[in-house]
């Protein structure tokens, strides 16, 4: 598929989750995105390591629903806290709708290329350009910026095997102990960082850039069938919403 189908169809699906409201709803978009990762061919595992890192943000939100939300039978009452049935509904629709956004982000990335995205980005935002906003280079920035997040990386991982030699240990005592013992971590690649730009931008420089003027791409965007039949679920599907919500 074209990534600006991918794209756009990845924000317009994050935002008609908000449209469900009861079990029904949920479901349907449940089987929306299996059919989605099914489609992708890609294991369900990779999925699910999506939605570890944010787990206990998650199970947060949740949780606040469930103490705190009232309607329905009351289950359980303390003080201020309550856990009812509304709450409890709540909470596992809110849970729910965390991992479906995370399913579908996670499936946008691995499957579209981070030049493919960046090229997508500048292409749905051509029309900025009749009001003077310099979209190629914010698409430049963007694309520089997936290109160096595993360089970043990479530097971060030296730099904390050198402070660990040097008996810096991160994952022990208390959480201002911790913080302290990233600032040895931080200057050094915040230093790095800036030194990589200059660097770029003086071989940018030397190179004759001139910005996206008069350009032309190397790598033409084009829709396809795949990309009109994407479009035409995502109607079926918001009508489906529709129809269901109470």
């Amino acid at each position: 598929m074209d990534p600006r189908t991918k794209l756009m169809a990845s924000f317009y699906y994050i935002g008609i989750i908000f449209l469900a409201n009861n079990w029904q709803t949920y479901l349907v978009m449940f089987l929306a995105t299996m059919v989605m990762i099914w489609a992708s061919k890609i294991k369900m595992g990779f999925f699910l390591r999506g939605v570890r890192p944010l787990l206990w943000l998650i199970l947060f939100t949740v949780a606040l629903q469930v103490l705190f939300a009232r309607g329905g039978t009351v289950y359980w009452h303390w003080g201020w806290l309550w856990i009812t049935q509304q709450g409890l509904i709540n909470g596992a629709y809110i849970f729910m709708r965390f991992v479906l956004i995370i399913f579908v982000s996670t499936l946008l990335t691995l499957t579209t290329q981070p030049l493919s995205l960046a090229d997508a980005v500048e292409s749905l935002l051509k029309p900025l350009r009749l009001i003077k906003v310099p979209v190629t280079e914010l698409a430049l920035v963007l694309q520089i910026a997936l290109r160096f997040v595993p360089t970043l990386m990479d530097q971060t991982s030296k730099i904390m095997n050198a402070q660990r030699a040097r008996g810096v240990d991160f994952g022990t005592g208390n959480i201002f102990q911790q913080m302290k013992a990233v600032v040895p971590l931080l200057i050094p690649l915040f230093v790095s960082s800036f030194s990589t730009a200059d660097d770029l931008a003086t071989a940018m420089e030397s190179r004759g850039y001139q910005g996206g003027d008069g350009r032309t791409k190397y790598r033409v965007l084009h829709y396809h069938n795949a990309d009109w039949l994407a479009g035409g679920a995502m109607v079926v599907l918001t009508v489906l919403l529709v129809i269901l919500r109470r």
